[in-house]
């Protein structure tokens, strides 16, 4: 099938590594042309190379800290100088600490909300007044399953997730009129760089070993294994395409049908 995204342009944020990486060479291999962000300089810029060339596409790193709202700006004006336009916004910077509520701190509060939620909403407040001058656009927020299958252990990225899918709804609501549709990939855990922090956080919190830990969220999907990078990226890759523009308001899970209360349960066996 052609997705249609030949020459189309895209912006990804924390796209260094990990899932946004992925989701930048997958819609690459496509024919798009992609601005990516991170907050560490090297990282992006090596992941800019990486990424063009493999794809012989058009690759903009540009090293952005989307707590703030300057270089929110910032990335979305250079991006849109160095791109022409904006087809695709896909969100997907930022990570939330697990964790019972005992072990969060303000700080971990802080970074969930900052940068989860509102580093989407800086960027949307920039990319979408360029979307409705240019006749339509398409946003694509990857948040998480955890604000839509409540854990007590993820409290933190529960509330932010929730908020980002709020955000999504809402504005499929306020833009479909302007051609710009909305839509929300929830993934549950993947195998990233951030896979093994996450269950370390998980060993220290349920007093596991780390192997027992490693083997809770496996238990707790039906198909028995954690998602992989690559499939999140193909999922978002084909929402992000022109054939799916009618997809707005929804929100995808792709967690091979996890059960958090599954997972919870395992736990309090512990």
């Amino acid at each position: 099938m052609d997705l249609q995204l030949k020459n189309k342009t895209a912006l990804v944020t924390g796209a260094s590594a990990g899932i946004g990486k992925g989701i930048a060479r997958m819609l690459a291999r496509e024919g798009v042309d992609v601005a990516i962000c991170s907050r560490r300089p090297e990282a992006i810029a090596a992941a800019a190379t990486e990424i063009s060339a493999e794809t012989g596409r058009k690759i903009v790193g540009i090293p952005a800290d989307l707590t703030k709202d300057k270089d929110a700006r910032s990335f979305v004006a250079k991006s849109h100088e160095a791109l022409g336009r904006v087809d695709i916004m896909v969100n997907n910077a930022g990570s939330s600490p697990g964790g019972v509520l005992e072990h969060l701190s303000e700080a971990d509060w802080a970074q969930s909300l900052q940068l989860k939620f509102m580093g989407y909403v800086r960027c949307l407040r920039y990319v979408l007044p360029l979307m409705v001058r240019q006749g339509g656009g398409r946003v694509v927020n990857l948040i998480g399953n955890d604000g839509v299958k409540p854990s007590y252990w993820e409290i933190a990225p529960g509330a932010a997730n929730a908020a980002g899918q709020n955000l999504t709804l809402s504005l499929a609501g306020q833009y479909g009129r302007h051609g710009i549709s909305f839509c929300a990939v929830n993934p549950g855990p993947v195998r990233t760089e951030r896979w093994a922090g996450l269950v370390a956080a998980m060993s220290r919190d349920m007093k596991l070993p780390y192997e027992e830990a490693d083997k809770l969220a496996p238990a707790a999907i039906p198909m028995g294994r954690i998602a992989e990078v690559e499939e999140c990226a193909n999922l978002v890759t084909m929402l992000a395409s022109p054939l799916m523009h009618m997809v707005n308001g929804t929100m995808i899970e792709i967690d091979g049908g996890q059960e958090k209360a599954l997972m919870d349960r395992l736990r309090d066996r512990k």
